[in-house]
């Protein structure tokens, strides 16, 4: 593949807190190219609303306007039909008129054991299903006798955006469709699943024009100063990370202060010349001239289409190039698979297209025969080179769930690339393979024969042992979203708990939105506001009725650990995450630690995806590493830092205040309530009187009264005030400029209802008032109104209180003094009397029997709350001359909106899916650390990286003279009963040579060397529980089995401190 392009891309970085979300433009639709133009739908954000995060409006429209033609529909094809049909493409022709063999099963999810013997092909009989997935897609069947039919092949190629095969076909039909799709400007695909192993080939054209290459944001930075040089040099602010540019990119300017207005124009693009991480010069621009250097100002990297050249099928099957890796590890892998794979076709198309048989060894030899007879580069090294060839050759009949999710979510993406344009294809071949999950050679013909079981393909290459485990398992599955849905489905094909002793747990709070459908492709629009984890469990049942599965509707944390207690992790094999949040993953990571389970971990973020698997006292723990904590914001830069700021807003107005007034309206003794509130007290009964008494509205217009004056009270008022104690031209006392660098001097707001900002182009002004007003009234329980006209006249009444500036207001200014400033809250100079004086000037919550106010909950779905806070939150960056957005991205960012495709979701669950094989045995062999794969996956590139998981970190320590090298796995485990605090210390001396000097149980000492003498002697006497109990007013749960304790204690030797961890005590 070559590239012909004129900038490359940059790529910026994505915060812990805050995602980043690539919302950049991709050309116009042409009425010249048929495969982009056939109509302009509306694209319905409610379905598609995570995905546009990923793909953008305009590729998803050129998505609505194109057909994919899929050739072959048994597990890859149906996996990638359906990852395509969410996404939304405009129709997609199935053919497949081939009857479905029990292999099939392992794979395809929309067929069953009732459909073996059916006289309707593949795709009929999947036809209805793949078409519930979207409403807005039209799926149907192409009419071919076979599937060597050329004549009927080639016919469906006309008028296609994109042709897919999925099955092996003969070298000479794949050229000729090749030859085909290059004639009639289609993009041609070849994709084959064989058991463990899998290839993907694409051949997108001669002149292939790409919009968006990598779908990253374009790189952003901030001016910290532009010198009047020549040519014009620019250094950005450091503490903003590098400027990530690349000499012959093109960047615009916008809000930048100085040089005389000469970057003024956000609309010129200029060249650059990268002199350094955080300098580069303007090619061809002279600042010599200008009177004074740039000290402030933003930075957008221009993105440039790409143009891309494929070889076709014939040329890259002779003379491949370079082959894209998957895993390092397995460097001089690709080049022996592209060689297996000729061999395999060359026996296929010499036997009507069959494969060798599961445990004929013969016909897997004939295949190793084959690839040596065509190995010129001498490629076959034997042991292990020829056991790759024979496992490739045994298993190749076998389609399983995992493999067919984990190239089917690859080849989705590239479909569409395809329909869309953006991000940049496969160039020629990939080969993927998880050997790790087989044994040293393959198995033999009694372990793997067929028996026309819906397990036949899992059977053909892991044995029948192998899938007894599967069925036996005892899983844990946490969130039932889109993750959840792909891993039922890859289980349900599995076997997965499909046997009398197996089972699924399976927990999710969260009810169906219509936004999870474009990716949850267990729900229907008749699922709407059902729970997820009920309606997960009962689709993945329709795919398996032997599958034992329990749904719940909990939360998985230490509040619910009488549910989820040590009982019920007792009883399992192991955990899998589906989750979406760093706080739940790490106490789901604690509980696999203590009972010493597997824990399976994946997440997506757009076209990137990882993957992580927990093995005990093999790998680290999810927890060992952790990302470095946010840094707080003083003077917002960044629309991220404003929109943070209108949230904060938005939950302190309309729904802590609101809880405030309800708290003290519904506690008769609401001052003792208070008492456990010392640094809040004032702050906490001041709003309330605000809410209940002096803003207190009686009709909407007042709601319009208080929103404009809090209009004037944030944007105008408080930036008059802040500026009136740090001037414009204020100097800190090392004699720089206040107002540098990151902090931007604010200006304040004139408030006009006409105004226009010129960034998102949105009536931020206007809005705030709507929005703020009809959340008011809405918290009052008062009709709100949202007609423009009515709003103008009312505003023309409100009298706006004039504002002087005073002395003695203190702002902190910097991040330090904000941050002790919290820390040091009270209720400043109102004493306890004042405080209590404003409590008895409350109405009485007698005198309001019956009222309530209603606390709004920011929902980031709801148009009125996001109206707000686009409204504030551009406000602000108004006063901060900070570029301002529309509603689309400030929800993605304020929302904290994760975007998300289909595609990545089946690849990640595949990934994992193959780790479970590992864990159960599927080897038949003990595994090392490099058996594992964690993953790395960026669809948008295309990269893929499987690596090595880390080995858990190790503690030292001197037990008995011995050294014991222990890790966050471990624990010391006792299992001797209930016995008492003596016996406990007696244990440990006869155990473990060692002398207690302080034993632990969370925040409670139960026993020290310095602790009162008495009460030791009575503790000691009382059983463990006993004395847990009767220092922590606590009864166990009847699930609870065991107590954790931390002790300290000496060796009685050396009287050395011997670092230990923690105790596992089984008291039941």
């Amino acid at each position: 593949m070559t590239t012909d392009t004129n900038a490359a891309g940059g790529a910026s970085t994505e915060g812990t807190l805050l995602v980043f979300i690539c919302l950049c433009h991709l050309p116009p639709l042409s009425k010249s190219n048929p495969k982009y133009f056939s109509s302009f739908s509306t694209v319905d954000e409610k379905l598609y609303s995570r995905q546009l995060y990923v793909m953008g409006h305009e590729a998803q429209r050129r998505m609505m306007s194109s057909r994919a033609v899929i050739l072959g529909l048994s597990g890859l094809g149906v996996e990638i039909a359906k990852n395509i049909i969410l996404a939304g493409i405009s129709s997609v022709t199935l053919c497949d008129p081939v009857k479905p063999s029990s292999y099939d099963l392992g794979g395809n999810f929309y067929l069953s054991e009732g459909d073996l013997g059916a006289d309707r092909g593949r795709a009929e009989l999947v036809r209805d299903k793949l078409a519930e997935l979207n409403e807005y897609v039209k799926v149907e069947v192409g009419n071919v006798s076979s599937m060597t039919d050329a004549t009927g092949i080639l016919n469906l190629v006309q008028g296609a955006s994109v042709v897919v095969v999925t099955v092996p076909l003969p070298t000479s039909l794949l050229c000729e469709i090749n030859d085909k799709c290059r004639a009639s400007g289609a993009c041609f695909i070849n994709t084959l699943v064989n058991g463990v192993f899998g290839t993907v080939f694409c051949d997108f054209g001669e002149s292939f024009e790409v919009t968006d290459k990598d779908g990253e944001n374009p790189a952003t930075s901030q001016v910290e100063n532009i010198l009047t040089s020549n040519p014009a040099t620019v250094k950005v602010l450091e503490d903003q990370g590098r400027h990530g540019l690349e000499t012959g990119d093109r960047v615009i300017f916008s809000k930048v202060r100085g040089l005389d207005g000469m970057l003024g124009d956000a609309t010129v693009s200029y060249e650059v010349k990268v002199t350094g991480p955080y300098t580069f010069e303007l090619v061809g621009i002279d600042c010599s001239k200008c009177s004074e250097p740039a000290t402030q100002g933003y930075i957008t990297q221009v993105k440039t289409p790409t143009t891309l050249s494929f070889k076709s099928y014939k040329e890259a099957l002779a003379n491949p190039g370079e082959l894209m890796m998957s895993d390092f590890a397995k460097f001089d892998r690709p080049p022996l698979l592209h060689l297996g794979y000729k061999a395999l076709s060359s026996y296929a198309e010499s036997r009507g297209m069959e494969y060798p048989n599961p445990g004929n060894a013969d016909e897997a030899n004939a295949v190793l025969a084959l690839a040596k007879s065509m190995d010129s580069d001498e490629i076959i090294n034997p042991p292990e080179t020829e056991r790759i060839i024979l496992h490739l050759a045994a298993g190749s009949r076998s389609i399983i769930s995992p493999m067919c999710a984990t190239l089917g979510g690859i080849v989705g993406q590239e479909v569409l690339k395809a329909c869309s344009g953006k991000f940049t294809p496969i160039p020629g071949f990939l080969y993927f393979d998880a050997d790790e999950c087989l044994p040293d050679s393959p198995l033999p013909a009694d372990d793997v024969s067929p028996s026309g079981s819906r397990y036949d393909s899992n059977i053909a290459i892991f044995g029948k042992d192998a899938q007894q485990k599967l069925l036996d398992l005892n899983y844990f599955l946490i969130g039932a979203g889109a993750i959840g849905c792909e891993m039922l489905k890859n289980w349900a094909l599995m076997g997965v708990a499909c046997g009398e002793n197996g089972k699924i747990h399976i927990t999710d709070m969260d009810r169906i939105e219509k936004s999870n459908l474009s990716r949850q492709f267990l729900f229907r629009n008749s699922d709407i506001n059902e729970f997820k984890s009920t309606t997960a469990a009962k689709a993945a049942k329709s795919m398996n009725s032997d599958m034992n599965i329990v749904p719940y509707q909990e939360k998985v944390s230490a509040e619910t650990e009488g549910i989820f207690g040590d009982d019920f992790y007792d009883k399992l094999s192991g955990v899998c995450t589906a989750l979406d949040n760093v706080e739940a993953r790490l106490y789901v990571d604690q509980r696999c630690l203590f009972y010493h389970l597997p824990m399976l971990e994946s997440g997506t973020l757009g076209t990137k995806g990882n993957t992580q698997v927990v093995i005990p006292h093999v790998t680290e723990n999810y927890g060992a590493t952790r990302d470095p904590p946010e840094k707080s914001i003083n003077f917002p830069n960044m629309i991220q830092h404003t929109l943070q700021w209108a949230r904060d807003w938005f939950e302190g107005e309309f729904k802590q205040s609101a809880e405030d007034v309800n708290s003290y309206l519904s506690n008769p003794d609401y001052a003792a309530t208070l008492a456990g509130q010392q640094n809040t007290k004032a702050e906490t009964v001041m709003s309330i009187r605000k809410t209940l008494v002096d803003e207190r509205p009686v009709s909407f217009e007042d709601c319009v009264v208080w929103a404009r004056l809090q209009f004037e009270k944030l944007f105008n008022n408080q930036i008059r005030q802040l500026l009136f104690n740090f001037p414009e031209d204020q100097v800190t006392s090392t004699g720089t400029k206040f107002w540098s660098g990151s902090k931007r001097c604010p200006k304040p707001l004139t408030f006009n209802v006409e105004d226009k900002c010129e960034d998102a182009q949105m009536k931020n002004h206007f809005d705030f008032i709507v929005a703020a007003a009809n959340l008011r009234a809405h918290m009052f329980g008062i009709k709100g109104r949202t007609d423009e006209a009515w709003f103008v006249e009312c505003l023309k009444n409100v009298i706006v209180p004039d504002f002087t500036p005073q002395d003695g207001v203190k702002i902190a200014s910097s991040e330090a003094e904000a941050k002790e400033e919290n820390n040091s809250q009270s209720n400043g100079d109102m004493g306890e009397s004042e405080i209590d004086d404003i409590l008895a000037g409350l109405p009485k919550p007698g005198e309001l029997a019956g009222f309530k106010l209603n606390p709004i909950e920011f929902d980031k779905d709801l148009d009125d709350h996001m109206l707000f806070v686009t409204a504030c939150s551009n406000l602000r960056a108004l006063n901060y001359s900070i570029p301002t957005e529309d509603t689309h991205r400030s929800r993605a960012i304020a929302g904290r909106i994760i975007p998300a495709i289909a595609t990545t979701t089946a690849l990640v669950t595949g990934l994992i899916c193959l780790e479970l094989y590992k864990i159960i045995g599927t080897s038949r062999k003990p595994l090392k650390l490099d058996a594992y794969k964690n993953g790395f996956v960026n669809l948008a590139i295309p990269f893929m990286t499987l690596s090595e998981p880390t080995a858990p970190a190790k503690t030292t320590a001197v037990v008995k003279g011995k050294e014991w090298n222990w890790t966050a796995w471990d624990c010391i485990d006792m299992n001797v009963g209930d016995i008492t605090l003596a016996d406990f210390i007696s244990y440990f001396e006869k155990e473990y040579n060692l002398d207690i000097s302080m034993i632990s149980h969370g925040v409670s000492i139960l026993f020290s060397f310095f602790a009162n003498k008495k009460k030791v002697e009575e503790r000691k006497k009382m059983k463990m529980s006993e004395v847990v109990q009767s220092i922590t007013k606590k009864e166990f749960p009847p699930n609870q089995l065991f107590i954790t304790f931390e002790i300290i204690a000496n060796d009685l030797d050396s009287d050395e401190e011997v670092e230990l961890p923690y105790v596992r005590f089984r008291f039941r």
